[in-house]
């Protein structure tokens, strides 16, 4: 006989991925997700590198700039 609890998260797993819809592969959207946070992250610090080498040319610190572009100064 089977482990309740075991039930209980084989059931859990069957409702989410019956909420996720048919098709979708709940693996396949973590990896996309994943993708999207790297492409993001690259944006990001090349973002960044720009606006340091900018900063650089102005004689300004990245924190001026940022309140300049009306940038957040942290995530």
């Amino acid at each position: 006989m089977e482990d309740p609890r075991i039930v209980e998260l084989k059931e859990r797993i069957a409702k989410l991925k019956d909420e996720l819809g048919p098709g979708l592969d709940p693996n396949a959207i973590v990896a996309r997700h994943i993708k999207l946070l790297h492409t993001y992250n690259e944006t990001k610090d090349t973002s960044q590198m720009l606006i340091a080498i900018y900063g650089r040319m102005t004689q300004k610190t990245v924190t001026q700039l940022h309140t300049e572009l009306g940038l957040p100064l942290s995530e």
